[in-house]
């Protein structure tokens, strides 16, 4: 029997110190991008293509997330009853309707790869998603959405890939691999955040995955690598050597919301793809370059 992928993971136990001192009391998750925070455009991605289990894991501190995927009761009464219609239909949707929403916690901070084992009862034994919400992605079809539809051809694990600029390989999963077909690559080997003159390529793994559950079976041993972390990567590498792994270059430009420059760019392209603001923003933008411009001459 074929299984369609109904689980999808969602590691968010990560300190976020990236953005301290905002992230001392609020989830790196839970910054806005526009008016959304960052989780729930993820989530939505994986509801938008056919996601039945949101699983959360957790860590201390992420109450604020948890509470933004709950009903607030007190606040759905108050726009009600002063007819905000409109801002009540917006809170309402943040809570799926038709999938459920699981929490686990992931006790310390050993990596992603430990993160993603910490769901592993909750998965079970079958495929499943992954998505790291730092990585934000724009894109007319959900990219999770589109590799499932790969999934369902070729029925085995797969990663979202990028080009990366070769000095920046350091940062990524660098993937050795060669073209197969509509975009699709065939990995033969990977490595952790390779030093640019070791690096294989400048393909780099970004977070969209879907994996079958063997992966668990590597995650398992608990193998720190890089960082002296437990890697995704790592455990993906031994995969490899019993099923066949693959890159998929998607259509849509992803946003590092990991990085501040990357979270300023990602409110801003977000910002212009929504008309009432685009026409606002355009002219102060084009002021504000301009006298960038004078300054720096």
């Amino acid at each position: 029997m074929i299984m369609k992928i109904k689980k999808a993971v969602f590691p968010v136990a990560g300190l976020g110190t990236r953005f301290l001192p905002t992230t001392k009391a609020m989830p790196k998750e839970m910054l806005p991008v526009v008016d959304k925070p960052i989780i729930q455009y993820a989530v939505e991605e994986a509801l938008a293509s056919g996601i039945e289990q949101i699983i959360f894991v957790t860590g201390s501190g992420k109450g604020a997330l948890e509470d933004h995927f709950d009903k607030n009761q007190n606040l759905e009464k108050t726009l009600r009853d002063r007819g905000k219609t409109e801002l009540l239909h917006t809170v309402e949707s943040v809570v799926p309707s038709k999938a459920q929403i699981v929490y686990t916690r992931q006790s310390e901070p050993l990596g992603l790869g430990h993160a993603i084992w910490c769901a592993r009862d909750i998965v079970g034994d079958e495929p499943f998603a992954v998505l790291l919400a730092d990585d934000l992605i724009q894109s007319d079809v959900p990219v999770l959405y589109q590799m499932i539809n790969e999934f369902d051809r070729l029925r085995a694990s797969m990663m979202a890939i990028i080009e990366v600029l070769p000095d920046e390989t350091d940062k990524y999963g660098i993937i050795e691999a060669e073209k197969a077909f509509n975009g699709t690559m065939v990995i033969n080997s990977m490595v952790e955040k390779p030093k640019p003159e070791n690096a294989p390529s400048n393909l780099a793994v970004i977070g969209r995955y879907i994996l079958t559950p063997r992966i668990f079976k590597h995650l398992g041993k608990l193998k720190k690598g890089a960082g002296n972390e437990i890697q995704l990567t790592d455990s993906m590498s031994a995969l490899l050597k019993e099923q066949p792994i693959f890159g998929y270059k998607f259509k849509g430009t992803r946003f590092d919301c990991g990085d501040k420059a990357g979270f300023q760019l990602a409110n801003l392209a977000f910002a212009l793809e929504r008309p009432e603001m685009r026409e606002k923003l355009i002219p102060d933008l084009k002021v504000l370059l301009s006298q960038m411009g004078e300054l720096a001459n």
